[in-house]
């Protein structure tokens, strides 16, 4: 097993003090909070562009989407399909490479304060309703990664996923938790932790699963559906269960 990496020392971002801090306008936090920058320049960029191509259906929407959602993106490569209703929030800290397919109703939420953002490599490919959700964190996605429908990765910290990894429908990646042991204050009010997740290359993720904080899963491990992985995996293992446990190694003509 692999050390369980520090957890991370980035501020945290917390959406219902942010929504409801004095002293701001509607306008600033609605920049702050889905834009990421200030000014009217970027308003009416974002917002004209999003109004014109997000939930635009058919080949002309699908047109529309791949000339115009470059200019919010960090970086786009060539060969980027957009479905509609794609959801974009700090679009200046995502970067997608080339031959990349985003499904209808995906969410890419890049939000932070000193965050990196969202990084996608070429050939992935997101399912319907995926969601990658960055909260000061950072996601990492290696090249030909496919993950299934309605599946979520969300980063406290760093979140990487390694090349040629396949992650099935219904899958939760959730680099990040809270400090429960105060019983007399809301789990909300207390400390919130991220250490970070690691993915290995050719991993194989079943439907339903669910990755915890803290864990590293090694280069071509299985995990079997509906596995709560609490401990890391090693690599070449197959793990299955609640919580997870390795059943045996993959053979290497398997790997």
């Amino acid at each position: 097993m692999t050390p369980e990496p520090a957890a991370t020392a980035r501020p945290p971002v917390e959406i219902q003090k942010e929504l409801f801090a004095p002293g701001r306008s509607r306008l600033q936090k609605y920049c702050d909070l889905i834009i990421g920058r200030r000014g009217l320049g970027a308003l009416a960029r974002y917002e004209c562009i999003m109004s014109i191509a997000a939930n635009r259906s058919g080949a002309l929407g699908l047109l529309l989407r791949s000339r115009l959602f470059p200019m919010l993106l960090g970086r786009c490569g060539r060969n980027v399909t957009f479905g509609s209703h794609v959801v974009l929030r700090h679009p200046h800290k995502i970067s997608i490479a080339d031959n990349v397919v985003i499904d209808d109703y995906c969410v890419l939420d890049a939000k932070g304060t000193s965050n990196e953002g969202i990084r996608i490599g070429s050939g992935v490919f997101l399912g319907r309703n995926t969601i990658l959700s960055c909260k000061n964190g950072d996601i990492a996605l290696g090249d030909r990664v496919n993950i299934g429908f309605n599946s979520e990765v969300f980063s406290a910290s760093s979140v990487t996923i390694g090349d040629d990894a396949l992650i099935a429908a219904y899958v939760y990646v959730i680099g990040g938790g809270h400090e429960f042991a105060d019983p007399s204050r809301p789990v909300l009010d207390q400390a919130r932790t991220s250490h970070g997740i690691e993915i290995g290359a050719r991993t194989w993720l079943g439907a339903g699963v669910k990755v915890l904080d803290g864990v590293q899963i090694g280069d071509a491990a299985v995990v079997g559906t509906g596995a709560v992985v609490t401990q890391s995996v090693p690599a070449g293992a197959v793990a299955a269960g609640v919580p997870a446990r390795v059943l045996r190694t993959r053979e290497a003509s398997d790997v």
